[in-house]
């Protein structure tokens, strides 16, 4: 016992891990390690055993109170056997315990096997393939049709899938003969214990391959590139994830195939910006537009434009409402709005002529009351105390 590693540790998390955390744990390190995808990788197969072991003790309530307490002597049978003490029967959880088939309760009931079955499927299910997309900012408004092109892991052309040679098949597990699990009995101070406990010479398959592929290695699967083609959904934002459901890896023994997630990139446009379904636009115009008030092309996503009126002395900032005419709202009916704000431009370089003119303009509006300029002399004038 001295040698082996804390169960908290081949697992991965800490000692206040609930049960979830600890089965999502196991499915991870289960995977990682399982044998059909390290082929004659003797420390990937001790690895799973390990892994196995500290997921039967620590998903025990029980036997994780005794381990917790005790560490590996309280949930060793064997500890103090014919030494007249030791944990091995706290509780009398020895007597007649049935481990249950843990690697089936993973790779069998999650993916679709009966949890009450003695032999359960060691199907796994395909890894997630993750890609990127870049769209224009037109494509993402108007939606398209793109394709990516990935590398995944299929089903080998040579074998099918099965692992075996061309010509062979896999044969019937000698340890188990073909249920997957094996059944030992051992007597200690405590009386005969009876455990079950899934097959690790075939892993819970109850078969075994002898002749593996040689184009897969025995795993059933080689890498392949494929191009997929992707309907680009109108309305979809910068940042977006798309995902084809079963057009990642292919699983193993029958288990489901991955999805391909992928993850959008949006690029900005010249004119307009972007928030949520709505767009955002500055428009310029002179002094002169402003103040005579005027009509302004104002130019639309799709290449188009409108006409809007701009009113007789409308302000720097004021923000005009083109209802509708901004992004189309993401698998649904209708579109945001696009929203222009006025940008009153100053004139730089003026002729001396238009100076002339100003200067006059100028000297005949100084006659008149300007509502905001009027207020603010009023403001300054009491903030510096000419009232007094």
């Amino acid at each position: 016992m001295a040698d082996k590693r804390d169960f908290y540790e081949v697992l991965g998390v800490e000692k206040t891990a609930s049960a979830d955390e600890l089965k999502r744990a196991y499915r991870q390190m289960a995977k990682k390690y399982h044998p059909d995808l390290n082929p004659g990788h003797k420390e990937a197969e001790q690895k799973f055993k390990e892994v196995n072991e500290a997921y039967e003790v620590l998903s025990d309530t029980e036997k994780r109170s005794r381990y917790d307490q005790f560490g590996h002597a309280g949930v060793d049978p064997n500890f103090g056997a014919g030494a007249g003490g030791g944990y091995g029967g706290y509780g009398g959880a020895y007597t007649n315990v049935d481990l249950g088939d843990i690697f089936g309760d993973v790779f069998g009931n999650f993916f679709g096997g009966g949890g009450s079955s003695r032999r359960r499927s060691s199907a796994i299910p395909g890894d997630d393939v993750d890609t990127k997309l870049t769209l224009t900012f037109e494509e993402a408004l108007f939606g398209c049709k793109k394709s990516v092109t990935i590398t995944r892991k299929e089903n080998c052309s040579e074998c099918n899938g099965t692992g075996a040679a061309k010509g062979t098949t896999a044969e019937t597990c000698p340890t188990c003969r073909g249920t997957g699990r094996v059944r030992t009995v051992q007597q200690t101070m405590f009386g005969a214990m009876q455990s079950e406990r899934t097959c690790t010479n075939c892993y819970g398959t109850g078969k075994i391959i002898k002749t593996p592929c040689k184009n897969c290695n025995g795993t059933g699967q080689e890498r392949k590139q494929r191009t997929i083609t992707v309907n680009i959904p109108a309305g979809i934002a910068n940042g977006q994830v798309i995902t084809l459901n079963g057009q990642g890896c292919a699983g193993i023994k029958g288990g489901p195939a991955g999805d391909l997630n992928i993850s959008v990139s949006v690029r900005p446009h010249a004119i307009f910006e972007r928030k949520n379904f709505d767009l955002f636009c500055d428009f310029p115009v002179t002094f002169p537009q402003a103040a005579l008030g005027c009509e302004i092309e104002v130019p639309l996503p799709d290449g188009t434009k409108t006409v809007q009126k701009v009113e007789t002395g409308i302000q720097s900032g004021t923000v005009l409402n083109l209802k509708g005419k901004g992004v189309p709202y993401l698998n649904s009916k209708g579109k945001g709005n696009l929203y222009l704000r006025i940008v009153v431009e100053t004139p730089k370089n003026l002729n001396s002529r238009q100076k002339e003119l100003l200067k006059e303009f100028d000297a005949i509006e100084n006659k008149r009351t300007y509502e905001k300029k009027s207020s603010f002399a009023d403001k300054v004038k009491k903030f510096l105390g000419a009232d007094d």
